[in-house]
């Protein structure tokens, strides 16, 4: 059984910088790609960041030169660290993982920009 777990998260002031944790319970070399993703209230879950197993990252927009996604193969960790972070930037942020065969979830972490 495969688990995700995002350790991190919490109350930052706008400005502010965050480090979150995505850790697997397998290798994630297993996987095709890992990602952040986040939900807003009253909002749909929406991408923040991707890394591929080929190496390649992938952010939206509104978080570029803000965000890095990076990974850790040893200790099977995806990190996303945040910078400058915005009231805006609210939202649970959940992990994800996946392959041709199967998608996989972590539980989320809140993350709340706020003064």
């Amino acid at each position: 059984q495969v688990r995700i777990v995002e350790p991190g998260g919490g109350l930052v002031q706008p400005g502010g910088s965050l480090r979150l944790s995505c850790v697997a319970s397998v290798s994630i070399f297993r996987f095709a790609a890992m990602g952040w993703y986040r939900q807003a209230p009253g909002q749909q879950r929406d991408l923040v960041a991707t890394f591929t197993s080929g190496g390649n990252t992938n952010y939206v927009d509104s978080v570029k030169g803000r965000i890095t996604i990076s990974r850790d193969n040893a200790k099977n960790t995806v990190y996303l660290q945040m910078n400058s972070l915005k009231p805006e930037d609210t939202a649970v942020y959940y992990c994800n993982a996946y392959n041709s065969v199967v998608e996989y979830w972590g539980q989320g972490t809140q993350v709340t920009v706020s003064s």
